[in-house]
């Protein structure tokens, strides 16, 4: 009996955890508030210098923790690291819900 309150209270924290993590970001909050990004990565999150990252399409969490890692500074790059400085924990999962939600656009042109 006692085993079984046990199990039944780490689902329920389980679901509570997951719960709260999905419904993170607002892809509409994030739209707008990637007109900065839009300068480097491309207006749909596609930059036409491939020297910059491709944002469409990735996954929200890589987006969410690259960014988290730029504004500790655990990954490094001078201006990312600036413009993380000024980003909200909320900030943060709205753009990658906003880029999450984009189609990505990748091609290898490899030798054939």
């Amino acid at each position: 009996m006692k085993l079984s309150k046990m199990m039944l209270l780490a689902v329920a924290l389980m679901a509570l955890v997951s719960g709260s993590a999905m419904a993170a970001g607002d892809a509409a909050a994030g739209e707008e508030k990637s007109q900065a990004c839009a300068a480097c990565h491309g207006a749909a999150g596609v930059s036409a210098m491939t020297t910059f990252p491709i944002l469409a399409g990735q996954f929200e969490d890589y987006l969410f923790n690259a960014l988290s890692q730029y504004k500790l500074g655990t990954r490094k790059n001078a201006i990312m690291s600036g413009i993380a400085a000024g980003l909200s924990k909320q900030d943060m999962h709205d753009l990658a819900a906003y880029y999450t939600s984009l189609e990505g656009v990748y091609s290898l042109n490899l030798p054939e």
